[in-house]
C-alpha cells in the first residue's frame, strides 16, 4: 500500500520518528478518553440518559475545537511547540486523572463537564502542535507525504484507543474511572515521549515571534475575517465548504440517534449496549480507512465534485433503507457505508479547497474550515436531541437526513456538469 511505503521513507527520519511516537500516543489516549466520556454519560447503570444528555456531552467535547482553534495557532508561535507536548500532556494526565476521581466521588455533573472540557481544549494545541512541527523534521520534498501519513496514522491511533477501551471496560474492569485513568496514563507516556527531542528542535525561532501577544491576536482575528472574504471570492472552495458543512451535520444528527439506540433500544444491559456501540465504531473507522483507499482513484476518474455527488447520493439511498428498520445488522452497515462516505466526501473538499485558494489564504481558509465543520456536529446533536424520542427510533429524523444527503448530490452534480 502506497501509505506502507511512504511511511517506511519517513521513518529513516529520526525527528519524525519522535514526533510520530508522540502524536500515536497523544492520540490513542484521546480514544481512550472520548470512549470513557461516552460510556459514562450514556451507558452509566445510574443515569437515566436522554437525548439531550448525550447532545450536552458530545458539545463539550466539540466546542473547544471551535471556539480554540483559530487563536491555538498565536500561543503556539510564542512557545516552544516541544514544551507544548510536555506540559500539555502531562496537564491532560492530571485532567484525565481529576475526572476520573470525579466519577468515582458521585460530584455535582457540572464538575465533571469542566473538567472533561479542559482536556479537550488542551487537545486543540497538541493537534496543531503536531501539524505546526512537521516541516522542522522532514525535508521540503517529503512534507507533503508526511502531511498525508501522520494524520492517517493518528486517526489508526485514535481508533484503536478506542477500541482499546472498549475491551477493558467489558472484559477487564467495569469501572468508566478505571478507563479514564488508562487515558491518563497514555497522556503522561505522550508527555515523557517528547523529552526525547531537543527543547528547540521543533521551533518556533525567537527571531520570528511577533512582539506583544495582544497585536498576534488581533491580527488573527482580522486574518480570519480577510479569509471569509477570500473565500467568498471562490465559488469552488465556497460550495465545498457548504456542502462538508451539510455533510458533517447529517453525520452528527446520525451519530446521537446510534448512541440512543445502542443505550435503550438494542439492549437490556449495559454491557450488551457497549459492545454494540463497540461494534459500530469500529465498522465506521473500517468506512473511514476504506474512503483513504478508495477516494484518490475515484476522485481521478470522477473530479472531486463528481466524487462528492456520487458519496451523497449514496448516502441518500442508503441512509432510509438501513436505517428505518431500526435494527442492529443494518444499521451496522450503514455505519460503515456512512462512514465511507462522510470521510471520502472529506477529502474530496480538502483537494477543492486546497487548490481553490491562494497559499497565503490557506491556513486562515482551514481555520475557517475547522469551526464549521465542528459547530455543524455540535448543531446537528442539539437538533437530534430535540426530535429524537428516549429510544432513539425517528423516522422523521432518517428521512430529514435523506433530504439533505439529496440536496447535496443535485447541487454537486449540477456543478459538475456545468464544469464547476
Amino acid at each position: 500500500m502506497p501509505v506502507v511505503r511512504d511511511l517506511r521513507v519517513l521513518l529513516r527520519f529520526s525527528g519524525f520518528r519522535r514526533l510520530l511516537t508522540v502524536r500515536l500516543l497523544s492520540q490513542s489516549a484521546d480514544g481512550v478518553y472520548q470512549v470513557a466520556l461516552a460510556t459514562y454519560v450514556v451507558f452509566s447503570p445510574e443515569r437515566q440518559t436522554s437525548p439531550t444528555a448525550i447532545a450536552s456531552a458530545m458539545a463539550v467535547l466539540l466546542l473547544p475545537y471551535s471556539l480554540v482553534g483559530p487563536f491555538a495557532g498565536v500561543l503556539l508561535d510564542r512557545w516552544q511547540r516541544r514544551q507544548v507536548f510536555l506540559y500539555g500532556n502531562v496537564l491532560r494526565a492530571a485532567l484525565a486523572a481529576l475526572t476520573a476521581l470525579l466519577i468515582t466521588a458521585a460530584l455535582p455533573d457540572w464538575l465533571f463537564y469542566v473538567s472533561a472540557l479542559c482536556v479537550t481544549a488542551v487537545n486543540r494545541f497538541i493537534l496543531a502542535g503536531l501539524s505546526a512541527s512537521l516541516p522542522r523534521v522532514v525535508d521540503e520534498d517529503r512534507l507533503v507525504m508526511a502531511n498525508s501519513v501522520s494524520p492517517t496514522a493518528g486517526t489508526l491511533a485514535a481508533t484503536a484507543g478506542g477500541g482499546l477501551a472498549f475491551a477493558v471496560r467489558v472484559v477487564v474492569a467495569d469501572s468508566d474511572a478505571a478507563v479514564v485513568l488508562l487515558g491518563a496514563v497514555l497522556y503522561l507516556c505522550a508527555g515523557l515521549a517528547s523529552l526525547r527531542m531537543a527543547r528547540a528542535l521543533l521551533g518556533p525561532d525567537p527571531e520570528q515571534l511577533q512582539p506583544r501577544l495582544a497585536a498576534a491576536l488581533a491580527s488573527t482575528a482580522r486574518g480570519l475575517i480577510g479569509g471569509l472574504r477570500h473565500l467568498a471570492e471562490r465559488r469552488n472552495a465556497t460550495r465545498a465548504l457548504v456542502s462538508m458543512t451539510l455533510l458533517r451535520f447529517c453525520y452528527g444528527a446520525l451519530t446521537v440517534m446510534v448512541l440512543t439506540l445502542c443505550r435503550h433500544a438494542w439492549s437490556t444491559t449495559e454491557k450488551e449496549g457497549l459492545t454494540l456501540l463497540g461494534l459500530t465504531v469500529g465498522v465506521s473507522g473500517a468506512g473511514f480507512l476504506t474512503a483513504a483507499v478508495i477516494t484518490p482513484w475515484a476522485v481521478n476518474r470522477l473530479g472531486p465534485f463528481g466524487w462528492m455527488a456520487t458519496c451523497a447520493g449514496v448516502a441518500a439511498v442508503l441512509e432510509p433503507a438501513l436505517g428505518l428498520p431500526f435494527t442492529p445488522a443494518p444499521m451496522l452497515a450503514a455505519a460503515f457505508v456512512l462512514g465511507v462516505i462522510t470521510q471520502g466526501a472529506k477529502i474530496a473538499a480538502d483537494t477543492v479547497v486546497q487548490t481553490s485558494v491562494d497559499d497565503a489564504f490557506r491556513g486562515r481558509v482551514f481555520s475557517l474550515y475547522d469551526m464549521l465543520f465542528n459547530v455543524a456536529f455540535v448543531a446537528a446533536v442539539g437538533m437530534a436531541a430535540l426530535i429524537l424520542p428516549p429510544d432513539g427510533t425517528s423516522g422523521p429524523l432518517v428521512v430529514l437526513v435523506a433530504l439533505l444527503y439529496t440536496a447535496v448530490a443535485l447541487a454537486m452534480a449540477r456543478w459538475r456538469w456545468n464544469g464547476a
